[in-house]
């Protein structure tokens, strides 16, 4: 069969929550005569976004005791300083507006017994100001009410063409540097699909599946990063990856649970297994920053220690209220938080750095957008503040599509030589493929790369660290010897993940100050015998917070 080709007025790729919302977005305000496509590799509900307990920054009027410049203030504290002013003020000034428009589509915040919203607390946040949905359900309680929109909308739902387990494979860059669509392949099926759109929204999510131990659930492959990096977009700050300091920790068991931030804001405490409460000496205790939390967990970890969560200062039924996802899942592996403490570790957790874009997710490439996780909009500098990404994603998709429904559509098959190259490699007379499945141990090769890019290119790194990882990042690279086409979803994201994975060490490699998520052992100045013991000097530091303070 012939690959099939189609048309759409634009294509976003991915179906987390800055995807959808563009999608609501797009559907209500702009004339889209050939529809939108919404491109998923797995269920539509199926993404990062749902698994977000935190919550969403919400700077509002009613909340007396903040104010845009106390956020913004806040948000460039824990960036280290690398934040876009400008970007910060603009996201901050949008909250209100960005929470209003969410409520409108559904989405029910938390609210006290008095019906008034109830602002809570995490790290790094001067003030109470983060909104649940669920108590520690927010990203699945917002990406819930726009899956239903979507789907079920009369108005909405006729503008948009959803395609479920389907991966986009490479980008229609034509040699004039402009995107003219995608390459879709359905895991399906097994066909490729060409799909022409003046625009293309990358809207995919993060990469915390390259490390071994991450919070993020396994499609967070960096899909839309590596689409980006294959075509030439620019990308920034991929040295910075956030390690959420409290991952359920569970004996045998890879997986990583993330215990949210705002159990330490509702009073949870760090100690170790000798009781010692280590957060102690920093100004904002438990709730520093969450480098400087992750790497006093780290230094207890190096020591041999375990680390746990006390919550017994935390009323059980406002525990049991408040997280009760956390609380059913610590059940669930014979915790008992009434008695128990709660054992955890750090967890890759989210990608600072992305697809370089302005404010309305505008890329290096013409007609070309990422917005959500997979683009870094210089909001969060090296270190994001608590729930500030998911205001991000409401914030620049709205904008993007403010950004475009000025524009006019510009026609679509623009076909030169360069894009014609992209289509032959998936057409069905390429053989240029991993020919057989036997000869490549996939599981084997990424077990490998997570395993790499954790040990070597983790919390604490050094330039010799790194530089062992990118070569073993490049034998997976030769062993899996396929940068053209595949033979499944599994090895589309292996792909990727190499990609991502050379990203982010190269980056880390360029950087050679420590600064926030980025800590390089080897920039600091120590004496010579203690040259050789990274941990007991990262222990005698405490928690480093001289780095942003």
């Amino acid at each position: 069969m012939p690959m099939k080709h189609s048309t759409y007025s634009v294509i976003i790729v991915g179906s987390g929550i800055a995807g959808l919302y563009a999608a609501i977005k797009i559907s209500e305000t702009m004339s889209v005569p050939d529809g939108v496509l919404l491109l998923t590799k797995s269920q539509i509900s199926e993404c990062n976004s749902r698994y977000a307990q935190g919550g969403i920054v919400g700077v509002l009027p009613e909340n007396k005791t903040d104010s845009i410049s106390l956020h913004v203030s806040d948000t460039i504290k824990a960036g280290c300083g690398l934040c876009d002013f400008n970007v910060v003020k603009f996201i901050s000034e949008n909250s209100n507006h960005a929470i209003k428009d969410l409520m409108k589509y559904g989405v029910k915040f938390d609210r006290n017994e008095k019906n008034q919203l109830n602002f809570t607390l995490e790290g790094a946040h001067s003030v109470r100001r983060i909104l649940h949905v669920g108590g520690d359900a927010t990203g699945y309680g917002i990406e819930k009410e726009l899956v239903n929109k979507v789907k079920n909308d009369p108005v909405i739902s006729s503008n948009i063409t959803i395609y479920e387990q389907t991966l986009a494979t490479d980008l229609l860059v034509d040699s004039k540097n402009t995107c003219r669509g995608v390459i879709a392949y359905n895991s399906v099926s097994h066909e490729y699909e060409t799909v022409y759109a003046p625009y293309t929204i990358l809207a995919t999510g993060g990469t915390g599946q390259v490390y071994k131990y991450t919070t993020n659930p396994s499609v967070t492959t960096g899909d839309g990063l590596a689409l980006a990096i294959r075509a030439g977009a620019d990308i920034k700050d991929m040295e910075f990856i956030q390690f959420h300091p409290t991952a359920l920790s569970i004996e045998n068991d890879d997986s990583r649970f993330l215990i949210s931030e705002s159990v330490r804001g509702e009073g949870a405490k760090l100690v170790n297994q000798d009781g010692e409460y280590f957060m102690k000496d920093h100004p904002q205790k438990d709730l520093a920053p969450r480098d400087v939390v992750a790497r006093a967990i780290y230094s207890q970890l190096s020591r041999g220690n375990r680390v746990f969560l006390d919550t017994t200062s935390i009323d059980v039924d406002l525990f049991k209220k408040r997280f009760p996802n956390i609380y059913k899942t610590c059940l669930e592996n014979g915790i008992d938080i009434t008695k128990d403490f709660i054992p955890v570790s750090p967890a890759a957790h989210y990608c600072m750095g992305g697809i370089k874009t302005e404010i309305n997710g505008k890329t290096s490439i013409n007609n070309l957008f990422a917005i959500g996780e997979a683009a870094c909009t210089s909001l969060h500098g090296a270190n994001r503040l608590a729930s500030n990404s998911l205001l991000e994603c409401v914030v620049t998709a709205y904008e993007l599509v403010n950004h475009i429904s000025k524009e006019e559509l510009h026609p679509t098959k623009v076909i030169d030589e360069t894009i014609m190259n992209i289509i032959k490699k998936y057409s069905d007379d390429n053989s240029e493929s991993v020919s057989d499945e036997t000869f490549v141990d996939i599981d084997s090769l990424l077990l490998n790369l997570k395993t790499t890019m954790w040990e070597k290119v983790g919390i604490i790194r050094t330039e010799s660290s790194l530089s062992r990882a990118i070569k073993e990042i490049e034998t997976i690279e030769k062993e899996f010897n396929t940068d053209s086409k595949c033979n499944s979803i599994r090895e589309y994201e292996l792909r990727n993940m190499i990609y991502v994975a050379k990203c982010i060490i190269n980056a880390a490699l360029s950087r050679k100050e420590s600064v926030g998520a980025h800590f390089r052992a080897d920039s600091i100045q120590v004496n010579n015998d203690k040259q050789d013991n990274v941990r007991d000097f990262v222990h005698e530091q405490k928690t480093t917070a001289r780095i942003c303070n």
